[in-house]
This record gives structure tokens, sequence and C-alpha cells, in this order.
């Protein structure tokens, strides 16, 4: 395959269009907001298991569609227009988030779960693209790249919008509630004017005939339920899906909880934020490095050593009592956290039948859609145990991160069995039969 820097610059900008989101609205505001402007007055606990349950439904929503859309873009040589389509349903419903009152939690929790489903089905075909813009011995580093341009685009926009929620009045805004409801706004104008490079300088292979809506909805179906006969036989993907499952479950889980953990355990919002830009920044070039280190020593060698750091903060998280240890946790993770993501999405790409990119991502999305549902259920639930056997608020917060340490510990042994020749094999087979 001939490398095209700009169909690859391209494809990595939409890392940077949409990880908009992913920082300003799941990792930060939207927890902070739900907590203390949507969700007023309720008891932390509650407010955190309602946050989780938001989560968790957007989760399964995505991962009930994932493969069957995946199958369908496949057939009809439809992944960027799918991709475009999940965008702005996202860009829609996150612009939405600006105009909910005070109170409505409901509404938010709405508006959340419809623009979560828009940013992971977006990301279902933006994964698949992968096969298409980078050769396979290149994979590892320009999944790297888009993760670490996520960073850094995202970072830039979070900065601007903690600049807004902590000097209102330089933007003419009364207050920092004002600033918060308004980058919800911004995230949104964003990710739409930054998907603009994807969608024009990645061109997707045309197929050789057309193909009516009706047929390619019929044989994307047909290719659905031949991948379910088959995939029990590719032992490979397999064993590395249910590894990802709970691996990634536990990355998912501190991204989307990190903030209301903090801020169950006494720490202020604004400490908070700047952790949460120490990690954006920090992941920048960390990504990039861990992209090399995986063309290096294997992306599966290298993700087991992401996998460990986080084991450690999972447990290390519990016993943090100021918020310089907080910061410091929130440097190990930028560290770590975009390289173990892109590494396991080029480790896929590698083990899968080329022809159908979409559908086996949809199935790797699907995992991880109800690895978010299992994470952030896992933490709410625990603290809620926790309270009931009469621990106070901050201590059952602390008792519940623990729980994530259990999804790493697990994932990682499984993914020690991957076998990453075998399942090119298995994928060889499959592609030319």
């Amino acid at each position: 395959m001939k490398e095209d820097r700009r169909t690859i610059f391209g494809w990595a900008m939409y890392d940077w269009a949409n990880s908009a989101f992913a920082t300003t609205v799941m990792a930060s505001f939207f927890p902070i907001f739900f907590k203390e402007y949507w969700a007023a007055g309720t008891d932390p606990v509650v407010s955190t298991a309602k946050l989780g349950l938001a989560n968790s439904a957007a989760g399964i929503l995505v991962a009930l569609l994932a493969p069957m859309l995946g199958a369908m873009a496949d057939q009809g040589q439809a992944k960027k227009k799918f991709l475009v389509f999940f965008a702005v349903i996202g860009i829609m419903a996150t612009s939405a988030l600006y105009l909910v009152p005070r109170g409505s939690w409901q509404t938010a929790a709405a508006c959340y779960v419809v623009a979560m489903m828009g940013f992971a089905g977006s990301i279902v075909f933006y994964d698949s693209l992968l096969t298409i813009v980078a050769a396979e011995t290149r994979r590892d580093y320009v999944s790297s790249l888009g993760f670490s341009l996520g960073y850094l685009g995202g970072g830039i926009l979070f900065a601007l919008n903690v600049w807004m929620a902590l000097s209102p009045s330089a933007f003419g805004l009364q207050n920092s509630g004002e600033g918060m409801k308004l980058s919800f706004l911004s995230v949104g104008v964003w990710w739409a004017v930054f998907s603009l490079p994807l969608i024009l300088l990645v061109r997707e292979p045309s197929g050789t005939t057309s193909k009516t809506p009706s047929t390619v909805v019929r044989e994307g179906l047909e290719q659905l339920r031949h991948t379910f006969r088959e995939i029990r036989h590719l032992k490979t993907i397999f064993v590395f899906l249910t590894a990802c499952w709970l691996y990634i479950d536990g990355v998912d889980t501190i991204i989307v909880m990190a903030l209301d953990y903090g801020l169950s355990i006494g720490f202020k919002s604004e400490d908070l934020i700047v952790a949460l830009l120490l990690t954006q920044f920090i992941g920048f070039p960390s990504a990039i490095l861990f992209g090399r280190l995986g063309e290096r020593i294997g992306a599966k060698k290298a993700i087991l050593i992401g996998i460990a750091v986080y084991l450690f903060i999972s447990l290390y998280g519990a016993f943090i009592r100021d918020k310089e240890e907080f910061f410091i946790l929130a440097c190990i993770i930028g560290l770590v956290q975009g390289g173990v993501q892109a590494l396991s999405r080029s480790l896929y790409s590698r083990i899968i039948p080329a022809d159908k990119s979409a559908e086996y991502f949809g199935f790797y999305n699907m995992l991880s859609r109800f690895a978010t549902v299992a994470g952030p259920i896992l933490i709410g639930t625990t603290a809620v145990a926790a309270r009931a056997m009469g621990y106070e608020g901050s201590v059952a917060s602390r008792i519940s991160i623990v729980s994530a340490s259990v999804l790493f510990l697990a994932g990682g042994l499984i993914l020690g069995r991957v076998d990453e020749s075998k399942g090119k094999a298995e994928a060889a087979y499959l592609s030319g039969r």
C-alpha cells in the first residue's frame, strides 16, 4: 500500500475533532455540571450512580447497533458516510446541552446518551478506515498519531473551556456556570469544523457495483449472521476481544468517572480540571512515543506495560490524600492512556479480515461499549454497597475505585495468550476462501 500523507492527516484529524467531546464533555464538564447543576441537591453517591447509568445506557445502545451497521457499511462501501451520519448526531446532541435548564437531570442525561451514541457510533467507522489509510507495518504509528492529535486538539479546546469557566468575565459571561454551558456548544462547533479534513481528504475505495439501500441492508445482515457463525473458529480474535473488553473497560471507566471520584472524596473541581489538562498535554507526545515502542517491541508487549501501570493507578488511587498526589496520578495516566488505546486498535486491525474491517471493528467497539457499561456500574454499585455497609461517602468512593483493578488484572492475563502471527494466518485464510 502506497502511503498518502494527506489521507493519513485527514484521517488523524478526526481524532482532533471528536476528542473535544471526550475531554470537555465526557471526562470533565458533564460530570461536574451534572452533579452541581443538573442534579443539584442530590446525594453525591446517588448522583454518581445516575451518571454511571447514563454512561451505561449509551454504551448498551451503541453496542447493539455497531456490528450490524459495520456489516452494512462493508457491503455498501459506506464507512465514511456512516461516520459522518453519527458525527452529526453527536454534534447536535452535544450542542443541545447548552439549552438544558438547571435541575433537569433527566433531559441532560438524555442528551448525553444521544451524544455518546453519536460519538461512539462514529468511532466504529473511523477505526475501520485505519485499514484503508495505513499499510500494516505503519498502523501502530498511524493509530498512535490519531490519538496524539486527539490529546492535543482536545487539550487546546479544553484549556479554552477552562478559561471560560474560571474567568467568565473575560468572555462577557456572568459566572462559571455560564462558561461551562457555553463550552458544550463550543465542543459541537469544534467537532463539526475539524471533521472536514476527513470528509475532504479520505477517499474510500468504490465498490465494483452500485447497490440499493435495501440490498445493502439485506446483504449486511446476511454477512453479520455468517460472521457470528465463523467468529467462533477465529480463536485469536475471540481471545483478544475478551481481553480488550476487560482492560479497555478499566481505561474507559477511569476516563468517565475520574473527576466524579475526585469530587466525591473532597477535591475542588478547579484542581480536577488542572489534573485533566495535565493528562491531555502529557498524552500528546506520549501516544506517539508509545506507537514507536509498539513498533520496536511489539504492540502486545507495549499494551501489557500500559495495563501494569493502570493496575498500579487503580490501587494507589484509593489512598491519595491531597491534590498533588492526584496531579501525579494524572501525569502517569497521560503517559499510557493513549498508547494502550492506539496499540489495541492497530493490533486488532492486523488480525481481522481486511474485507470486513467495519464489521469486525463493529464487534470491537461493541465490546468496548459493553465494557463501558460494566465499568461505571461496577464503580457505582460498589460505592452504593459500601455506603450501605456504613462507610461514609468519601470512604465508599475510595473503596469503589479499587474495583477497577480486577478489570486490568484479568484483561492483562488473557491478552498474554494472544498470538498475533496465528491471528494473521486465520484472517488470511478467511479472506482467501
